[in-house]
């Protein structure tokens, strides 16, 4: 998945990670760049991770009108790192499911399965 770096609108510190993408194509499919570049546009502002999600799965779906899209965004938070809790190695996973992924739980399983997620 891609790999973007962005900064937590609350503390003003970086959260990183990976971006989990996929989706049933209609008739247009997306080149890998083209995944890879829209997190990396969501993630160059201020931003919270639920919303990245969101914003990720939503903007796939408006370029190509897909069957269904998948996103999981798995990131480290230097603000638990850094600050209150102080938990290094701790990650928030967010998902947003649209179409098929949303109303099909067999597909949405196979989604979450293939990237180790239940």
């Amino acid at each position: 998945g891609a790999r973007p770096f962005s900064l937590c609108e609350h503390h003003v510190v970086p959260f990183f990670g990976k971006v989990h993408i996929a989706y049933i194509p209609r008739n247009r499919v997306l080149g890998l760049s083209k995944l890879a570049r829209i997190s990396d546009m969501y993630a160059r502002r201020l931003q919270v991770q639920e919303r990245l999600t969101k914003q990720i799965a939503l903007a796939v779906k408006d370029a190509i009108a897909p069957l269904g899209v998948g996103v999981v965004v798995e990131a480290t938070h230097m603000c638990m790192a850094m600050r209150g809790a102080r938990q290094p190695s701790s990650t928030t996973v967010t998902s947003a499911v649209l179409g098929c992924f949303q109303s099909d739980p067999r597909t949405r399983a196979e989604f979450f399965a293939n990237i180790g997620r239940r």
